[in-house]
């Protein structure tokens, strides 16, 4: 997995509502398509599960299943309740994680 994209404003008036929007890069081989040189079968190597938490608590939780296109983009909004971090995670298959978190100010 590399470096995750995201897009969310800094700052959110109180009780505003905004978008979030996240990508991370990742090949998620479903386990059927098979290796175009050798022809053996590419093993299932997905992102299995998406957590989204606001100040700690889950906002948005996803399981993830092989029929998933590769580099998972996710698109959802939330309610500026608070200043504080929104954090990000990604787990695959080999039960490896990724986090990215971003820091919001509500005026």
């Amino acid at each position: 997995m590399s470096k995750p994209r995201l897009r969310i404003p800094k700052t959110v008036k109180k009780d505003e509502i905004f978008p979030v929007k996240a990508m991370v890069h990742h090949p998620m081989h479903n386990g059927r398509r098979k290796d175009k040189i050798t022809g053996r079968i590419i093993p299932r190597f997905i992102i299995n599960k998406f957590i989204c938490e606001y100040n700690g608590r889950r906002v948005f939780v996803a399981d993830l299943y092989t029929s998933m296109s590769e580099n998972p983009y996710f698109s959802f909004y939330l309610k500026g309740k608070e200043s504080g971090a929104i954090t990000f995670t990604w787990t695959d298959d080999n039960g490896e994680s990724i986090t990215a978190s971003h820091t919001i100010t509500v005026q």
